[in-house]
């Protein structure tokens, strides 16, 4: 049984890539709706806990991390849970119960929207 959840900030029209739910910061200004969406993931990695757990399941070998291989950052276990459910909320995160653990992973989609999102535009 998966608990996957549908990232929020990605849109993923069907038989294309996917692309991030904002333009580049220096296409054009963000509406209100694409703000929050950024803000939400910004903030969400705004911790260095949550940054450092975020960078320990995208660096972990095959893209996925068992809650059991990461946990150790430095806080309980309670407080390494609160913050993956806030890197899941904030759509960056996706994770899946097998047997007693639970597995992480950040989809490639999200960390090419990341950096789609911060890029500058170039000049032709």
């Amino acid at each position: 049984m998966s608990n996957a959840k549908v990232l929020p900030l990605l849109d993923e029209p069907a038989g294309q890539g996917a692309t991030p739910c904002c333009p580049p910061l220096a296409e054009r200004p963000f509406s209100a709706e694409e703000a929050e969406t950024a803000a939400r993931m910004f903030k969400a990695l705004g911790d260095p806990v949550r940054l450092r757990l975020f960078s320990l399941v995208a660096s972990h070998e095959g893209g996925e991390a068992c809650v059991c291989d990461i946990s150790d950052v430095g806080v309980s276990q309670p407080t390494v849970s609160h913050h993956l459910k806030k890197l899941k909320d904030a759509g960056l995160l996706t994770s899946e119960r097998r047997g007693t653990w639970v597995y992480y992973r950040v989809e490639p989609a999200v960390l090419a929207a990341m950096g789609q999102l911060l890029t500058l535009r170039t000049v032709a």
